[in-house]
């Protein structure tokens, strides 16, 4: 059976309805005819130049990213900016576009629970519950099957997510014993407080701002594990994929492009005590 772009798009509406997006969010058809036939779907993080030349590479019809392409009020799409090329390659490629950010974040087969999934955490609920929709919100929290210290939980971390120049890092006491893990894909800072509040022991999330770590430690908050923004939410896309091909049949695939904006990582080695070099 032949599907079409709109077919696509209802399901992932089914499943991440567009209602559930952030208010400032930009989701949902971006590029693209409705009734264009779709036989082989690209799932990405970010549209970028390069994850488009993937999808022309690899014969895909339609792009579903996370990250959306266009916020805010967009008055041109010409090839002046990245941007703008990257909408004219994906006309002229005949490629739809297609994205699911907050609205995915907080559904029951979302990024928060493909990350949870990754640790294995038993009993999984939204660190912060939509009003009335106990099952939908902000991240997860959840047992881990055996309790490990936080170094443990930070080594488990670089293992389980996809690697980038970031790493894993932690903030905490690195002996403290691990229980209770909530997860917090993408940027958690504005739920840490929830995080505390759901009885996590540690918080894996990214874009933590040093202040918000500090005193969130100082005042005895859950411990935090951080890796890179994209690594935390990478885990959805082939959990999207499966669920795109098993109920559409479909082809998926998902890129492995690391799109993580940071691209080297150099230990320091100088010493307060030793001073700063000239």
């Amino acid at each position: 059976m032949t599907w079409t772009v709109g077919d696509v798009v209802g399901v992932m509406d089914e499943w991440y309805p567009p209602q559930w997006a952030a208010s400032w969010d930009a989701v949902g058809l971006v590029v693209g005819e409705p009734s264009a036939p779709v036989q082989r779907v690209l799932c990405v993080m970010d549209v970028v130049p390069e994850t488009v030349a993937e999808a022309v590479e690899c014969g895909a019809q339609l792009m579903i990213a996370h990250h959306p392409l266009l916020f805010g009020g967009v008055t041109s799409v010409a090839a002046t900016s990245y941007k703008g090329r990257v909408v004219q390659e994906l006309i002229r490629a005949g490629i739809a576009l297609h994205v699911a950010h907050t609205n995915a974040d907080i559904a029951a087969d979302g990024v928060n629970e493909a990350l949870a999934e990754c640790f294995g955490l038993i009993g999984t609920v939204p660190v912060a519950p939509r009003p009335g929709r106990p099952d939908i919100g902000l991240g997860r929290v959840g047992m881990l099957p055996v309790p490990m210290t936080l170094a443990e939980l930070t080594r488990l971390a670089a293992r389980v997510l996809p690697a980038t120049a970031w790493g894993v890092r932690t903030a905490g006491d690195p002996d403290k014993i691990i229980s209770r893990v909530a997860v917090l894909g993408g940027s958690g800072s504005d739920e840490l407080a929830a995080a505390a509040s759901a009885g996590a022991d540690a918080v894996i999330t990214s874009d933590i701002k040093h202040h918000y770590a500090s005193e969130h430690i100082a005042d005895g908050g859950p411990a935090l594990v951080e890796a890179a923004h994209w690594a935390t939410e990478w885990p959805w896309l082939p959990r999207l994929g499966a669920m795109l091909h098993e109920r559409l049949g479909v082809e998926t695939i998902v890129s492995r492009q690391c799109t993580d904006a940071w691209t080297l990582h150099e230990p320091s080695t100088t010493a307060i005590s030793e001073g700063i070099p000239a």
